[in-house]
């Protein structure tokens, strides 16, 4: 059955529909009231002779669909479709940046909180998103702090010998060893936890107070003290959201640039009536049909445009503000309850009522979720606020403005998610040839400059052949042994030229020292993919173009020159030597006087008998000048 036959047994119920080309690959998902309708209406005359929707015409060989109930349930399920093939005629979110969430592991033995930016159904509880992104770390640390419970990497379903650091700076209750807690003990801690992360200050304190209370009847005074200072800390934090809630609703604000075929986007989230967080999305080119002009079946709001000269060139700002919302929000735990955009789209009100369900269901509030398009007042001076810093960025990354090192900072804290500002880098690698003359290098990057003076440089002892990892290992614990004992500061990020064996190899070297939370990452060679550790599983991909992406590459490149130029120089002294030991009556500190005094082997080489006479003796001239003849 060729493409049109199959096309004219499609139902008329609402649905999804899938092209494919002869690979089976899908290039293009749309929704349909009626899809038999839909379809079919790619093929009208006049549509296939239009350039961009011909291209997808060609391509396709083969159409699927599924039948849903209504147009919402085909709205929800093309937005899934879309996030899973990536089909390339579709408008994809292209943003790198992912707010954290933070994870308690209620499936564990003893429960942890973790900072985390992937959500898995593992019987986990995820509480955010956060933004800026290290409020969900502070979150954590204040966590840590009052409540004693960890985000540790050590193995809670066996006891230990001795716990760590954590536990000794009152930041753990232990329960990686026996005795020093009790499982109710760890429990309740959890528990107070859950509540403070879902936001019930008022159950909380009711729960420490009668706590509290207990404790000071029991005459446990210190206890009773902690439960006193969770109180207190508990009513602040609660005092500060109930003035943000005074201060105005929760909104996201978008606002767009397009120029020579180049998009930037910026979404402000404004919570409490303050703009907490800017995200910015680029498209350097959009696909090559847009579905205003494949058809729509049914009737078309008119669009507001912001640029002329978008409409002229095919971008239409309509359709793609549609697609953007649907793969933001559809299946998020959370959504603000206004959202603002620049332009009118076709199926916003439905957008609207699937929100809003979503949002109710999820049982978290039953309020309304409104997606407007202002014209006037304080909410369009909003959108005029993101479309000029829309501008601003499209301006900084199409046109190649150079941020200064603070923004850098910024953007590699956010990228990498790390509690504070990366002030010092220290970043090591690994050289050998064939497990040969193994080497290490380590190189520092220092508010916004490479720190040549703090450069070193180690040779590998302990590790015989070729094992890139006991390497590393030996490396880092030799730095950070050092470290501790000189007692100086922690770099503010540890960066390791190799993928996720070398990053693990680190991580155990920190973890036998005993130094625990350190922010340690890894950008592997080719794919140029940032491991972080503790969050191995959600890789940081950045564009290409990323500032924060360039300086990882500058830090890692120099560590890798550096560790070459090491290996190249031990490598021609280890041959330097060889040669001139091979001859009889030429030793070490022969061999060392000659190097020093005519400077490579090559000019021994050439020397003349009085000159070689000048430094060792004749006798020693003679087997020389004889040796280099041969």
């Amino acid at each position: 059955m060729d493409l049109q036959q199959k096309i004219r047994t499609l139902p008329i119920s609402a649905g999804v529909y899938l092209y494919k080309n002869a690979e089976g690959e899908v290039i293009y998902v749309g929704k349909a009231n009626n899809l038999r309708s839909r379809v079919s209406s790619y093929f009208r005359e006049g549509r296939v002779e239009d350039a961009k929707t011909g291209t997808l015409v060609r391509e396709a060989v083969d159409v699927d669909y599924i039948v849903v109930a209504n147009e919402k349930e085909a709205l929800a399920l093309e937005n899934h479709l879309i996030k899973q093939k990536k089909p390339r005629f579709n408008i994809l979110l292209r943003d790198d940046k992912t707010y954290p969430y933070v994870k308690l592991t209620l499936g564990e033995r003893f429960p942890r909180v973790y900072v985390t930016r992937r959500l898995r159904k593992d019987g986990s509880a995820y509480y955010g998103p956060y933004f800026p992104a290290n409020l969900a770390y502070r979150i954590v640390d204040l966590i840590h702090r009052h409540f004693l419970v960890p985000s540790c990497k050590v193995d809670l379903t066996r006891y230990h010998p001795r716990p760590c650091l954590q536990f000794y700076i009152k930041r753990c209750l232990g329960p990686c060893v026996e005795g020093l807690t009790t499982p109710e003990i760890y429990q309740e801690a959890v528990r107070d936890v859950k509540l403070f992360l879902e936001g019930r200050p008022t159950d909380l304190s009711r729960s420490l107070r009668e706590r509290m209370d207990k404790a000071a009847e029991a005459e446990e005074y210190e206890r009773a003290a902690k439960y006193r200072d969770l109180i207190s800390t508990v009513e602040q934090l609660q005092e500060k959201q109930r003035i943000a809630a005074v201060e105005g609703d929760d909104a996201d604000v978008f606002g767009y640039h397009y120029e020579n075929d180049m998009l930037a986007v910026n979404l402000f989230h404004m919570r409490g009536g303050r703009v907490l967080d800017r995200r910015e999305f680029f498209w350097e080119e959009l696909p090559e049909v847009s579905p205003e002009h494949l058809g729509t079946g049914g009737p078309t709001r008119p669009v507001e445009q912001s640029s002329a000269a978008a409409t002229e060139l095919g971008f239409h700002p309509g359709e793609f503000f549609s697609a953007l919302l649907k793969q933001l929000y559809i299946g998020q735990p959370y959504v603000p309850r206004n959202i603002y955009v620049p332009v009118e789209f076709e199926d916003r009100e439905m957008l609207e009522e699937l929100l809003s369900d979503q949002i109710a269901g999820g049982g978290s509030r039953a309020a309304r979720v409104h997606i407007l398009v202002p014209q006037r007042g304080d909410k369009r001076g909003l959108l005029d606020l993101a479309g000029n810093n829309a501008k601003q960025s499209y301006d900084q990354r199409f046109r190649v403005m150079k941020p200064n090192t603070k923004a850098i900072q910024e953007a590699l804290q956010e990228a990498l998610g790390l509690a504070e500002l990366p002030r010092r880098i220290e970043c090591f690698d690994i050289s050998h040839i064939q497990g040969a003359e193994t080497v290490a290098s380590m190189v520092v990057w220092e508010d916004g400059e490479m720190k040549k003076s703090d450069y070193r440089k180690f040779i590998i002892r302990s590790v015989d052949g070729v094992d890139d990892f006991a390497a590393m290992r030996e490396v880092v614990t030799r730095r950070y042994k050092r470290i501790q004992e000189e007692k100086k500061k922690m770099p503010s990020l540890i960066l390791i030229d190799g993928g996720l064996g070398q990053l693990h190899a680190a991580s155990q070297a920190l973890e036998g020292l005993e130094i625990i939370n350190q922010p340690l990452a890894a950008i592997a060679k080719r794919e140029e993919i940032i491991y972080v550790c503790g969050q191995e599983d959600e890789p940081v991909v950045l564009d290409h173009h990323s500032p924060v992406l360039h300086l990882v590459q500058l830090i890692r490149d120099e560590a890798h020159r550096f560790a070459v130029t090491f290996h190249r120089k031990r490598r021609q002294m280890r041959d330097r030597s060889t040669e001139l030991l091979e001859i009889p009556g030429v030793g070490e500190s022969t061999t060392r006087r000659l190097l020093q005094h005519f400077g490579s082997v090559q000019a021994v080489k050439q020397a003349d008998a009085a000159a070689l006479s000048s430094v060792v003796t004749r006798t020693q001239a003679d087997a020389i000048k004889n040796h280099f003849q041969k």
